[in-house]
């Protein structure tokens, strides 16, 4: 009897102890811009300051007879000559005793890429990585500004410039008070469903200043371009014949006035226009189409661009860094024609924005300027139709509150 149980118990103790061995899980794949990198040897680099193309196939033993059959080969879609500092890159071997590089992948950003073929075969593709759109509704609240308002929900400082671009023409990004709110449907892009890299598109969104909503849907007029603009709930196009600024979201440091005490000159005199304070080396954008009709230094004004944008209207943009265009070039909107600096009469970076209505400066911010075309009276129908879902969904998303 005793002799029994010890042996049953020493089969369960068996057949327990394989229960216990462990199964072999298999190595997850590793895969990578179309290849298994398992399959070879993986080098990881970043374009350094002074690299070329030649000298890092050259480190990984590539001869130079092969890395000039490899650029010719190549240039058409690949230009050697161009790869930039701080790019990253893969060089995968084969596995080998010689280690042979047979691909070389440059990472054009973070989702196109291109793959040469660097071993008995050359090749090149430009590739794309798999990107997935997720739709998005948000709103906010401005309690300091609008970088402040969009960090606080979690999302990305990109959300600034793209409401940026799409009121800069109806609103005054200077003057946002305490209590604005606004909301957006919007579509972001992610690698992996979890990599962030950018936003897709913006399809709706409202923007509440001064207690008036500002309504904006994307919507496509110009099936020639594929290029879609900005329109209100009532079809009115939000973009303006002009610019509400010539550079992008700072701050106005003096505004238009027929008396300023002058911080240079250290005495009271008109100041017949806007300054914009922004860092040194900002984007300076002409605010409308037009023609350069002056790019030139003066002791006062410093480097200066002066454009004319028809029989009526030209513009002035003083105190730049560097200038970026030349007289007699056209322009279009949104155009960078220079930098902020403080050349000439300034106590520090800024532009000074001019403005002249028939010859006489003016201030445009009391200036009753033209607007872009709307939708016409026959395309209203559609357009509504295409916007109803959009504006009920934009209206159920509740707002934010401002907390004082």
């Amino acid at each position: 009897m005793l002799a029994f149980t010890a042996c049953e118990d020493d089969t369960k103790e068996t057949a327990l102890n394989e229960e216990k061995v462990e199964k072999k899980v298999p190595k997850p794949v590793k895969k990578e811009f179309g290849f298994i990198l398992d399959n070879f040897e993986v080098v990881d680099g970043t374009v350094e300051s002074g690299d070329s193309f030649g000298y890092i196939l050259d480190q990984h033993g590539v001869d130079r007879g092969k890395i000039y059959q490899i650029s010719e080969k190549v240039k058409d879609t690949f230009n050697p000559a161009r790869i930039t500092t701080g790019k990253k890159y893969k060089i995968l071997k084969a596995k080998d005793s010689a280690n042979t590089p047979e691909f070389f992948i440059y990472q054009n950003d973070r989702v196109n890429y291109t793959v040469l073929g660097i071993g008995d075969s050359i090749s090149v593709e430009r590739k794309k990585k798999p990107v997935s759109v997720k739709r998005r509704e948000v709103s906010g609240v401005i309690t300091s500004s609008l970088s402040e308002a969009v960090q606080a929900q979690g999302l990305s400082n990109l959300l600034v410039y793209e409401l940026s671009d799409i009121y800069q023409w109806s609103i005054d990004f200077f003057k946002l008070q305490k209590g604005d709110q606004f909301k957006m449907i919007y579509s972001e892009k992610y690698i992996d469903d979890t990599i962030f890299v950018g936003i897709e598109n913006v399809e709706a969104a409202v923007f509440k200043h001064g207690d008036k909503p500002f309504y904006a849907f994307e919507y496509e007029t110009d099936s020639l371009t594929g290029q879609p603009s900005f329109y209100d709930e009532e079809a009115k196009a939000l973009q303006s014949f002009f610019l509400k600024a010539p550079l992008n979201y700072s701050r106005i440091s003096s505004r238009y006035t027929k008396r300023r005490f002058h911080p240079v000159q250290k005495r009271w005199k008109a100041h017949l226009g806007t300054d914009y304070a922004a860092a040194h080396g900002t984007p300076i954008v002409s605010t409308a189409d037009g023609t350069v009709i002056a790019a030139s230094y003066t002791s006062g004004n410093g480097n200066y661009v002066k454009v004319r944008h028809n029989d009526k209207y030209t513009t002035q943009y003083l105190h730049m860094s560097k200038r970026n265009v030349r007289s007699g070039q056209r322009v279009k909107q949104g155009d960078v024609i220079g930098y902020v600096g403080s050349t000439g009469l300034a106590t520090g970076p800024h532009v000074c924005y001019r403005f002249w209505v028939h010859g006489k400066q003016v201030d445009p911010y009391r200036q009753n300027l033209p607007t872009a075309k709307h939708i016409e009276p026959e395309h209203k129908e559609q357009y509504f139709a295409a916007i109803e879902d959009l504006k009920t969904s934009l209206d159920e998303i509740p707002y934010k509150d401002y907390k004082k």
